[in-house]
C-alpha cells in the first residue's frame, strides 16, 4: 500500500504577511496546504477557502481561542462557536484545543461531548491538540479520558509533554504506547525537558531531542500504516516570540520560526520520501 505524507505549513507566525502573500509563500516553499484558524466572520473565511482551493493546497482548520476562555461557560460557547465556524470551511478536518487542565473531569467530558456531536452533525473530523493548560496537558491528566473514551482522537504536539514532564518522556513509554494508537495528526516541532521548541532543531546540542521527536513520529507513522491509512499529515510548527528564544534587551529573535518549518519540510520529506 503506497502511504502518502502531506506536509502543511502553520499559518501561526505569519497573520502579518496578506493572504496572497502568504499563500505564495507556502506554495513556493513546497508545502501540501495549510493549517490555520480561520476568520469568524464568513465572508473572510469563505474568501481563505477559496484562496487556498485555487492554489491547489489542502486545509486543516484550527481553533485555539478558546485558551483565551476561562470561565467554563464562556469556554463551552466560544468552543461550539469556532468548531462550528472552521466546520462550515469542510477543511479535511479540525484541530482543536481543548477544555483546561483546571476544568474538572466532568466539565472537560462535557467539552468532550460537545465536539463529538459536532463532529458527527458536520460531518467533519475533530482531533484533540496534546497542549499544555488543555485537558491534555500532561500524560496523567489525558489518561483517565481516553479510558473512558477509546475513540478519541489527537493531534501529537509532544513537544509540550517535554516541557511539561521536564524530560524527553524516558519513563513514559507505556504511557505513549496507549495514546500513539489514537493520533491521527502530528505537529512537528521540536521541544526538551525546559520548553516547547529548541531555538534551532539542527544545531548539535539539541540532536538527542531531534532524534526523540523523529522517532516518535517514526512511531505513529507506522501504526497509521498498519491500520491502513493512507493519507498521513504532519505540520511542522515551530512559532514565534517568546516560541522563539530572544535576546535581552533588545527582544531580537535568535531564529527564524518560517525558516525552521521549512527546513523541517525538507527533512520530513526526506524522511518519508
Amino acid at each position: 500500500m503506497t502511504q502518502h505524507v502531506f506536509i502543511f505549513a502553520p499559518h501561526w507566525g505569519s497573520a502579518h504577511l496578506s493572504r496572497d502573500a502568504f499563500i505564495h509563500q507556502v506554495k513556493e516553499a513546497g508545502f501540501d496546504g495549510i493549517e490555520m484558524s480561520l476568520p469568524m466572520v464568513a465572508v473572510e473565511r469563505d474568501a481563505w477557502c477559496r484562496a487556498i482551493e485555487d492554489a491547489g493546497l489542502l486545509l486543516i482548520a484550527q481553533q485555539w481561542e478558546t485558551a483565551l476562555h476561562a470561565d467554563f461557560d464562556d469556554h463551552k460557547q466560544a468552543l461550539a462557536a469556532y468548531l462550528f465556524n472552521a466546520c462550515a470551511a469542510q477543511p479535511l478536518f479540525v484541530n482543536t484545543h481543548t477544555g483546561k487542565d483546571f476544568y474538572s473531569f466532568a466539565q472537560n467530558s462535557e467539552l468532550l461531548d460537545l465536539t463529538e456531536s459536532i463532529s458527527l452533525e458536520t460531518g467533519v473530523p475533530i482531533v484533540h491538540e496534546i497542549h499544555r493548560s488543555r485537558f491534555s496537558g500532561h500524560p496523567m491528566l489525558l489518561l483517565p479520558y481516553l479510558q473512558q473514551r477509546p475513540s478519541l482522537a489527537f493531534n501529537a504536539d509532544l513537544s509540550h509533554w517535554c516541557c511539561a514532564c521536564e524530560s524527553l518522556l524516558e519513563d513514559q513509554q507505556q504511557t505513549l504506547a496507549q495514546v500513539f494508537p489514537h493520533v491521527q495528526h502530528i505537529h512537528a516541532r521540536v521541544g526538551n525537558s525546559q520548553g516547547p521548541q529548541v531555538n534551532d532543531f539542527r544545531a548539535p546540542e539539541h540532536a538527542n531531542a531531534l532524534q526523540q521527536h523523529l522517532a516518535w513520529w517514526d512511531a505513529i507513522i507506522e501504526l497509521r500504516r498498519h491500520a491502513g491509512v493512507q493519507q498521513i499529515t504532519i505540520t511542522p510548527e515551530f512559532g514565534p516570540a517568546p516560541y522563539t528564544q530572544t535576546l535581552p534587551y533588545t527582544n531580537q529573535v535568535v531564529s527564524d520560526a518560517w525558516e525552521l518549518n521549512v527546513a523541517m519540510l525538507r527533512l520530513l520529506r526526506e524522511r518519508y520520501a
